[in-house]
């Protein structure tokens, strides 16, 4: 059979349908249809007259790809499929919003839980909000009067013949929410609170569109310098090869496409049921996870998924300047789409050397996805659970602790009773320049404090314990701490002191779950103490909450460690209130010590 007939019997086919669907019936009038027409160059004068001389009405001529949308006679298709400049005629095909669940609903971070699960608020604490990054949201638009929302009118338009960008369906404002709902205070935060929002209007406010609409707003998209696409709609047919080539030819230009796969799952997962355009290679299948990481049931699976994200009673904005939850691959691909936002905020290197970064951008996100299911890709999870926090993990030197070293005296050494003993010590950065406070010295009997570096003083006698301490400019602190004897050290020990404080933390995807203190305990020849009991009060001095007293117990090694579980971002000190030891007294000193998270 040759092709001009193949094409003409599936159009037939297709306009049957289209006309059933809508409740018409077939005539013997010169029905139109909707149609993409690609050519073998790019169209203009010649190609849209040739198009008007069979009675098409033009909808959109291309530059993205080389074709014309338009509405034609079902009679003309074969003579313009016999037009040797006519590559193929494909029928502009209806997609729609991927349906959901909806109920209403009302500390932002805490009632956004995808956001918060997916690690985003550890990275909007480290100060990446996603700013400077333009995100699209192909959708039915948005609330423009949301207070917590913000998109930019200069990229932002309707493709949906006479409606503005208004969201008169909520898919789209709840989208937009998922992606960049503001951080001031109130109501929900999205994934990228600072991305630059651009609102492409390709769905109406019924929740239905053309593809035609799409391919227009894709080459908007490149033209105002989009590097984020979330597309939370789509089709179980296929819509054709100039679409995809639509979405291919704007990720060649470096457009990163996050997708909805679609809510067409069953509760075992079975089968291969991803919709259009997430099934295609340039954009990113999204499936939707509830709370406990598990697939919602809803969620469609194939062998293209590529991420996972949360997709279950998701709280974001919603028109009318509310807020609601919605279920769906809709709502997961928009976590996705924020979480890209975050990489390229946070500096990505062009690794193909093609001017581009989506590339390096999408393999981040694979290779720092918490892997779900199956061990691998799979057809459920893909890759696994998008995670912000290490994906947006600065590609920079990391923020280490001040190295701190006391150069003189050294550890152990003994002086004379009324000597004057100088302090040298030095403090560096991995990070250039980077201190902002000079050596602080202290110590454990006289209080006395030194700065740039060096100090003398006169101590008493007695066993001294002498901390160099410095900060940086992101408020790291390094130390160092030595122990000496000024006049004849006792024949046997009196006294009891905490040496050192330590922090470290375990657990978690990124091993910072739980907080763990250890306290280091001395007598005053400074041998380690077994069986002491020390108390101690911990404080999170960014937020003023406490934790303790908590006693524990050193061992032989004489240390005690405690944990404070799940604690939260800030910077911690502790204070110790009591050390108790058999034959020895407390000198009632805590050392310098501070950790931030």
């Amino acid at each position: 059979m040759s092709r001009l007939r193949i094409y003409f019997l599936m159009f037939l086919a297709v306009a049957v349908t289209l006309l059933v669907s809508t409740g018409g019936g077939v005539t013997a009038g010169p029905s139109k249809v909707p149609v993409i027409i690609a050519f073998n160059q790019q169209p203009g004068p010649a190609e849209e007259a040739l198009l008007r001389q069979a009675g098409g009405t033009i909808k959109y001529t291309y530059d993205l790809v080389p074709a014309i949308a338009a509405t034609v006679p079902e009679s003309a298709i074969p003579g313009l499929l016999a037009n040797p400049n006519v590559l193929r005629v494909e029928p502009d095909i209806e997609m729609r919003i991927i349906d959901h669940d909806t109920t209403t609903g009302d500390d932002e971070l805490n009632n956004t839980w995808g956001v918060k699960h997916i690690g985003a608020g550890t990275v909007h604490d480290d100060g990446n909000k996603g700013a400077g990054v333009k995100v699209a949201i192909l959708d039915t638009g948005i609330d423009t009067d949301h207070p917590d929302l913000s998109y930019d009118p200069s990229c932002s338009a309707s493709f949906v013949p006479g409606e503005s960008i208004e969201d008169g369906n909520g898919h789209g404002t709840h989208t937009a929410g998922t992606v960049g709902a503001l951080d001031n205070g109130t109501g929900v935060v999205g994934a990228a609170p600072e991305a630059t929002l651009c609102i492409y209007k390709v769905l109406s406010n019924s929740g239905s569109g053309s593809y035609s609409n799409v391919i227009a707003a894709l080459e908007q998209a490149v033209a105002d310098g989009v590097q984020v696409t979330n597309n939370s709609y789509g089709s179980s047919g296929d819509p054709g090869e100039t679409v995809k080539d639509a979405f291919d030819n704007a990720y060649t230009a470096g457009v990163l496409h996050a997708a909805a796969a679609g809510n067409s799952g069953n509760p075992p997962g079975r089968g291969d049921n991803c919709i259009y355009p997430a099934r295609w290679d340039s954009l990113i299948a999204t499936a939707a996870t509830k709370q406990n990481d598990n697939r919602a049931s809803f969620s469609s699976t194939c062998s293209e998924m590529e991420l996972a994200a949360p997709g279950y009673r998701i709280n974001s904005t919603l028109p009318g300047g509310g807020y609601g939850e919605y279920s769906g691959t809709s709502m997961a691909s928009p976590h996705v789409a924020g979480t890209a936002a975050l990489v390229i905020a946070a500096g990505i290197t062009d690794a193909n050397g093609d001017g581009n970064i989506n590339d390096e951008v999408r393999l981040r996100l694979q290779e720092t996805a918490d892997d779900l299911g199956a061990t691998g890709r799979d057809t459920k999870y893909g890759y696994g659970l998008v995670d912000a926090d290490e994906a947006a993990a600065s590609s920079g030197p990391a923020n280490d602790a001040p190295t701190v070293s006391i150069t003189s005296p050294a550890d152990g050494d003994t002086f004379a009773s009324g000597a004057t003993i100088l302090f040298e010590g030095t403090a560096s950065d991995t990070e250039d320049g980077d201190l902002t406070a000079s050596l602080v010295w202290t110590s454990n009997l006289d209080g006395q404090i030194g700065t740039a570096g060096s100090f003398s003083t006169t101590l008493s006698d007695g066993l001294h314990t002498i901390i160099a301490s410095a900060t940086d400019s992101g408020s790291k602190s390094g130390s160092a701490s030595i122990s000496i004897t000024v006049g004849s050290p006792p024949a046997e020990a009196t006294a009891v002191s905490v040496d050192s404080i330590t922090y470290n933390t375990t657990g978690g995807r990124n091993g910072d779950k739980h907080l763990l203190i250890t306290f280091t305990v001395n007598d005053d020849l400074g041998n380690l103490v077994s069986a002491a009991s020390v108390t101690n009060t911990l404080t999170n001095t960014t937020t003023g909450d406490s934790w303790g007293p908590a006693t524990g117990t050193t061992g032989t090694d004489g240390t005690v460690t405690f944990t404070l579980k799940n604690f939260p971002p800030g910077t911690y000190t502790a204070t110790v209130n009591d050390v108790t030891a058999a034959g020895l007294t407390w000198d009632g000193v805590t050392p310098s010590n501070s950790f931030t998270k």
